[in-house]
């Protein structure tokens, strides 16, 4: 991945009773995102007692941050989402571009701005 590449990682703490509203909300937001131009990964892990979630975003670029940001996955079906469940951690790693910068910093996410690596 190049140094224009955008990674979120997300952990979640499913309410109690809530993980099967929850799976189904999850699905739609994979749905959805698999239509977004840029959107390179896109993936759901659950903890062994599937109380915990953690998903993991890869988008090419800060325009597709932004696309992500402004679509409907994020604007419809994050708000349902966060009905069974809550935020615990929202790290970004690269550069979402200002827009979606202060977007993501309204929700409290965490940006670490890119510095060096090995970028393919």
């Amino acid at each position: 991945m190049s140094m224009q590449t955008v990674y979120f990682t997300v952990d979640l703490a499913i309410h109690d009773g809530q993980v099967d509203a929850f799976e189904r909300i999850a699905q739609q937001m994979i749905d959805g995102t698999k239509n977004e131009p840029g959107a390179l990964g896109y993936e759901w892990y659950f903890s062994a007692d599937r109380k915990r979630c953690r998903l993991l975003e890869t988008y090419e670029n800060a325009d597709a941050v932004f696309a992500h940001m402004t679509g409907p996955v994020v604007q419809v079906l994050v708000p349902k989402m966060l009905q069974n469940a809550s935020i615990t951690l929202f790290e970004v790693f690269g550069d979402p571009g200002p827009m979606a910068a202060a977007m993501l910093i309204g929700v409290g996410a965490e940006i670490f701005a890119p510095w060096r690596g090995l970028g393919r």
